[in-house]
């Protein structure tokens, strides 16, 4: 009876102890790599990190388990602002610089990337344009963001959600591609 109690506490304390060791992490290796890392950010087991040298991410900020944040060699830099909140398995990929301002929160599963694939060679990667996303803005789940989108401040994109052209302050938007929600 006492091992299955002390074998259930461990199981459901895993999520602190994983957080603890992504402090550990962030404050021992990720803040000497990193372009820049704010204060109080906590990066917790990442699936891939490219390019740590052009990614800077402001004070306060939560990576989940599973992030994928590149910069592509040659590439622009990758900025993310104060207190924002990425979800697990989120990929944020630059080739054209890509910035998400403070305060935002990225979802589960969101796929943000200012490249893409050449049609005639799959190997070849092209820039397809930078991404701006504003302050306050929420990214819904499985959401894709693709180059040259400009999302404003306090716009909310919904689950499952291609954004292909640009969301204006405020704005509510769902579908693929993505389109304007009315009220």
């Amino acid at each position: 009876m006492a091992a299955v109690t002390i074998t259930r506490r461990l199981a459901e304390a895993r999520p602190g102890l994983r957080w603890r060791a992504g402090r550990l992490a962030t404050d021992l290796v990720y803040r000497r790599a990193f372009g820049t890392l704010g204060a109080g950010t906590v990066i917790v087991r990442p699936r891939k990190l490219q390019g740590v040298e052009r990614i800077h991410l402001g004070a306060g900020c939560s990576v989940f388990e599973g992030a994928w944040l590149a910069s592509e060699p040659g590439g622009g830099d990758l900025r993310i602002g104060d207190r924002t909140y990425l979800g697990h398995d989120v990929h944020l990929h630059a080739l054209d610089p890509v910035t998400v301002g403070s305060d935002c929160v990225i979802a589960d599963g969101v796929f943000v990337g200012s490249s893409d694939h050449s049609r005639d060679d799959r190997h070849q990667v092209h820039g397809t344009g930078p991404i701006s996303i504003g302050d306050r803005v929420f990214l819904g789940q499985r959401c894709v963001v693709l180059g040259g989108v400009t999302i404003g401040d306090g716009a909310t994109v919904g689950a499952h959600a291609v954004v292909t052209r640009d969301v204006a302050p405020g704005q509510t938007v769902g579908g693929i591609p993505a389109r304007p929600i009315l009220r």
